[in-house]
């Protein structure tokens, strides 16, 4: 963003790493987690006190579950913090920022899911969180479509901290042992590229070039780009409710099982 000349704000809880990441890109720095309403609230306010306007919210935040986290073994509290950090934080910022994009004319936002919400990667507050985001990205580009404002999402494959470390490359291991992960999911979850294969396509989503862009939910990961189709129903029968019984267990066996 900030090679392309947007004003950029970063966002981070840790206050150094902030810091170090705005000096680094000539941009402006404000700590602290958006899930607080109170936070997200002052990094719009930031924004455009430095710069005017907020034409462009982009959300990429994420904590890992803990070691070995599944249904089995994790607490509420973990959960709760888990949505809080995937789910909270984009609700949080674009309820803040949609109201100025929606007074100003227009704007684009977009929110950072991951293909984990799918649950071939285990876990629970992580791919709930990520399936929550795809939810409501989709609900708020049709409800701010009319206004000029986009939303998309972007499930981004890449080398972090978060995916990086002999821990992620147990649990990575382990998955695929249990056969959730085949082959080549495994070798690309050890191997991915760096970030800056797949920061091109959050730059072009924010652009003018994407202006009829809208409600879509994106795939980039090294040197791939794909996108989850919309879901839409198969037909597995029908019949008329005003004048025919309800579907018996049965025939519903043999619909889904056909």
């Amino acid at each position: 963003m900030a090679a392309r000349g947007v004003g950029v704000v970063v966002n981070g809880r840790d206050p150094e790493v902030v810091t170090e990441a705005a000096q680094r890109i000539s941009g402006v720095g404000h700590a602290g987690s958006p899930a607080d309403p109170a936070v997200a609230d002052a990094l719009v306010d930031t924004c455009v006190q430095n710069f005017g306007s907020i034409d462009i919210l982009i959300n990429c935040a994420g904590t890992a579950e803990p070691p070995g986290s599944s249904i089995l073994n994790i607490s509420s509290g973990q959960f709760r913090e888990l949505l809080d950090a995937h789910l909270g934080t984009v609700f949080e910022t674009c309820r803040a920022a949609a109201p100025r994009m929606v007074a100003q004319g227009g704007g684009a936002i977009v929110n950072t899911s991951s293909f984990a919400f799918l649950g071939d990667y285990g876990g629970t507050g992580y791919p709930a969180g990520k399936g929550g985001v795809n939810g409501l990205t989709l609900a708020i580009a049709a409800e701010l479509k009319e206004h000029s404002v986009r939303a998309n999402v972007v499930c981004p494959g890449a080398r972090t901290r978060l995916s990086t470390g002999p821990e992620y490359e147990a649990h990575i291991a382990e998955l695929h042992r249990r056969g959730l992960l085949d082959e080549v999911s495994m070798q690309g979850a050890l191997d991915a590229a760096p970030p800056e294969y797949v920061a091109p396509t959050y730059a072009y989503l924010v652009s003018d070039l994407a202006k009829d862009i809208t409600g879509r939910i994106f795939i980039a990961a090294g040197g791939f780009l794909g996108e989850f189709a919309r879901p839409t129903p198969d037909f597995l029968g029908f019949r008329d409710a005003n004048d025919s019984p309800p579907f018996s267990v049965e025939e519903i066996h043999d619909m889904i099982n056909r």
